[in-house]
């Protein structure tokens, strides 16, 4: 499923506009990552934690030419999901 195919959805389930899902879905997004850029964790019950985690440094090879490179830490969103989505995917 994509953004489209889910603004879709949306808007069928709520019966409300195309548009309104979409603005919906957006705005959504939009402050789930606004709240990721603050490294703090939104918490959907019954559906999942999005949180930010830090990768550390490491050492890694180029695929190409077998040369050892440094790989850089990161922060990275992650998701763990919560006990009704596990319950709705088995």
């Amino acid at each position: 499923m994509n953004k489209t195919e889910l603004v879709e959805a949306i808007a069928e389930r709520a019966e409300v506009s195309k548009a309104t899902a979409a603005k919906v879905l957006n705005a959504a997004t939009d402050s789930i990552m606004s709240v990721l850029k603050k490294e703090e964790d939104v918490t959907l019950v019954g559906f999942g934690t999005f949180y930010v985690s830090e990768r550390a440094a490491r050492a890694g090879r180029n695929p190409r030419t077998g040369k050892a490179i440094k790989i850089a830490a990161a922060k990275t969103p992650r998701f763990r999901a919560g006990k009704g989505l596990k319950d709705a995917v088995q």
